[in-house]
């Protein structure tokens, strides 16, 4: 499968709010590191992550560019209420092990009316 296609995968996973599916596409020992928060380590803890973000907020990823580079897949995205971001997936076995995320935590916060942390 190529990094692409994963990434398609994730997305899917992701607007489905599918936490145990996201999950699925790590490693046991993957690392996401989303800019604007602590960096978080092991696919149970990403399970988690993605979970409680999906319980506090509706999230939603329409992707406007995807790019492949070798083990690398790169997303730029939008959601409907016009947040923006950008993600790198670093992607071996069919597998990611590390995802890099960069967007605005504070305009998310206000978008969904939840409190800062």
């Amino acid at each position: 499968m190529s990094p692409r296609e994963l990434l398609e995968k994730w997305i899917y996973a992701f607007n489905m709010a599918d936490a145990e599916a996201l999950a699925d596409l790590y490693t046991d020992e993957a690392v996401n590191h989303q800019v604007a928060n602590e960096q978080i380590t092991g696919k149970s803890n990403i399970k988690e992550m993605f979970a409680q973000g999906f319980a506090n907020a509706e999230m939603i990823c329409i992707p406007e560019n995807i790019f492949e580079d070798g083990e690398w897949a790169i997303m730029e995205w939008k959601d409907p209420q016009g947040l923006r971001g950008c993600g790198f997936f670093h992607i071996m076995n069919d597998k990611i092990i590390f995802q890099r995320g960069y967007w605005d935590k504070l305009s998310f916060h206000k978008l969904h009316n939840t409190p800062m942390p």
